[in-house]
């Protein structure tokens, strides 16, 4: 017998459940925010490490395709005039050590930053392969596209500027690794694939990509699917 008892053919009463209250939208976004700068963060470094010891991202007997051409020139002159702001704003503060350490650190720290940014690009291409395709933006994306869930890829220019990466098209859901606003490939998905992209998980059914060599990447396709 417990402590305490129930009559006899009555059902014991449940306790009420208090309700729990869904979290606030802000706070999600904060925590896909900070999840994303983590792996930025992160993932700055391993490419500075993969450039320096030669060790890109491309699976076993795929072919890498590189997609950094459209934005090469803007990143060189970024990290160019990075680097000759460290030496100026520290002969301009040099006498105020409390305020010259942080911004010589905040300085070596944003020129890394760039460096890790354009790294990534280098050392992270498409790649097409006996898998399947694997899209990449940096760091900060590497999607696996096996073959069995692709139904077609096909040469298709698009340019759209400051647009969400995730649209709904005419064929459906589609997420698209722009660079510098353009793509210039679109690969149909066989079927809707839940996915997890950079700014959370996501249903698609098709991707766009930018590729510097396009007529290479549709031919190693051609290669898997005729």
């Amino acid at each position: 017998m417990s402590a305490v008892d129930t009559p006899r053919g009555r059902q014991p009463r449940p306790e009420p459940t208090p309700d729990v209250p869904a979290p606030p939208a802000w706070r999600a976004k904060l925590v896909t925010f900070a999840r994303r700068a983590w792996i930025m963060e992160l993932g700055v470094y391993q490419s500075i490490y993969r450039f320096v010891f030669r060790r890109p991202r491309v699976p076993a007997g795929a072919s890498a395709f590189r997609y950094h051409s459209p934005v090469l020139t803007l990143l060189v002159i970024f990290i160019v005039l990075s680097a000759i702001e460290i030496p100026i704003v520290d002969l301009i503060v040099h006498r105020w050590v409390w305020v010259r350490i942080p911004l010589l650190l905040l300085g070596i720290w944003g020129v890394t930053w760039m460096l890790g940014l354009l790294f990534g690009y280098l050392t992270r291409p498409h790649a097409v392969g006996p898998a399947g395709i694997r899209v990449r933006q940096g760091a900060e994306l590497d999607l696996d596209l096996p073959w069995d869930v692709v139904e077609s890829v096909e040469r298709s220019p698009h340019r759209v500027e400051k647009a969400p990466a995730v649209v709904d098209e005419p064929g459906g859901r589609t997420f698209a690794a722009r660079i510098a606003g353009e793509t210039n490939v679109l690969i149909r998905l066989e079927h809707p694939l839940d996915v997890r992209l950079p700014q959370g998980r996501d249903r698609i059914e098709a991707v766009r990509l930018w590729t510097d060599d396009l007529d290479g990447f549709l031919t190693a396709v051609r290669a898997h699917i005729p």
